[in-house]
């Protein structure tokens, strides 16, 4: 879905400008069609003359459509078949030429396309064309050719998430994204949930530009109540988070590994290790390596009640996790084994929900 805030459909009537739906009819052949709202997206119309782009190949589908200023065109990416992409221009989003081929190597479905500094530095810049399962690739793109400039990248970790989707238009330039988290909720009249929202970077690594995901800081809005230490020593057999209970967190971590040969958190009884002679991080059967920064474990851990997102290394690493914990389990325990480590940071902030009675 686009806002089209310089009316190129000519779909305008009146002061609104018209939102435009931009879906796959699921039919035989598969193809792609618009609806559009002129009065602020209470009512909708399908397009007359759909569809706007006819079959391709296979079941192609999922567009995802975003405005190029500098081309003036809106740009298409679109799943074709296999490991096939494409990208597609309109000056209307009615009428669409192909532009280029993507290939993104074991990934399919929901494509996403999107500009980003490296290093916040506005003037060095890469595209990132994204599939559903998370793989993606960096390059160039000059209004009609997306040139890769990497092998295809794997974002962030395992876990449950799948097809996440970033917004445009965020009034302060943030890119942020939205996963579909995949998890079973019994009882429940809907069927899974999405992720938290967050903001995507890049950043130089040792290995090159990598996509970061971090969460969105308005989760502040939702701090109820703060625990914090400063350079605490963490001894095996002792938990420096005793006597905190609860089922919505926020948890800030940076620890020195130090004598330590393992460093476990258990929230609301889900473990959660982390083996300090292997860099990885192992929770509900995913592992996912995980560098020191400056010497330093950053971890985060955003806790819901259906869902256990992690974050490592700056957002380096990701793991987002669909699971229902124990209804009569609300204690956490930050333990070590080995020897001692050293919290130089760790914070944990109790959150209201979102959803306020």
């Amino acid at each position: 879905a686009v806002v089209d805030w310089q009316n190129t459909t000519g779909f305008q009537d009146g002061d609104d400008p018209p939102l435009v739906l931009i879906y796959t009819a699921a039919g035989e052949p598969y193809t792609q069609c618009l609806a559009y709202s002129t009065d602020g997206g209470e009512t909708w119309v399908k397009y007359a003359d759909n569809p706007v782009l006819g079959h391709i190949a296979g079941h192609n589908r999922d567009p995802k459509v975003i405005w190029h200023a500098p081309s003036q065109q809106w740009l298409m990416a679109l799943y074709l078949v296999d490991t096939d992409y494409a990208l597609f221009g309109s000056p209307d989003l009615k009428t669409w030429r192909e532009l280029c081929d993507v290939h993104i190597g074991d990934a399919t479905e929901c494509p996403d396309f999107f500009e980003l500094p490296v290093d916040d530095d506005p003037a060095n810049t890469r595209w990132v064309f994204w599939g559903a399962n998370g793989n993606y690739v960096l390059g160039s793109f000059d209004g009609e050719i997306f040139t890769p400039e990497t092998d295809v990248l794997r974002y962030a970790g395992d876990g449950n998430s799948y097809a996440a989707q970033t917004w445009s238009d965020v009034p302060d330039g943030r890119r942020i994204q939205i996963a579909w988290l995949r998890v079973n909720l019994p009882g429940m009249p809907f069927n899974q949930m999405m992720t938290f929202p967050c903001e995507l970077t890049l950043r130089t690594t040792p290995e090159g530009i990598r996509l970061c995901s971090w969460p969105v800081r308005e989760i502040e809005n939702l701090y109820r109540r703060t625990y914090r230490w400063q350079d605490a020593t963490l001894t095996p057999g002792e938990n420096v988070l005793s006597g905190i209970t609860g089922d919505l967190f926020d948890i800030h971590a940076d620890i020195e590994p130090g004598a330590a040969t393992a460093i476990s958190l258990t929230i609301r009884g889900v473990p959660i290790t982390c083996d300090v002679s292997t860099s990885t991080l192992t929770c509900e059967g995913h592992t996912v390596s995980i560098p020191l920064v400056n010497g330093v474990l950053r971890l985060r851990f955003l806790v819901d009640r259906a869902s256990l997102e992690i974050f490592g290394a700056d957002g380096l690493v990701a793991l987002p996790i669909g699971v229902i914990p124990p209804d009569d389990d609300l204690t956490l325990c930050l333990c070590v084994k080995g020897g001692p480590a050293i919290a130089r940071s760790l914070a944990v902030h109790a959150l209201n929900p979102v959803w306020r009675q």
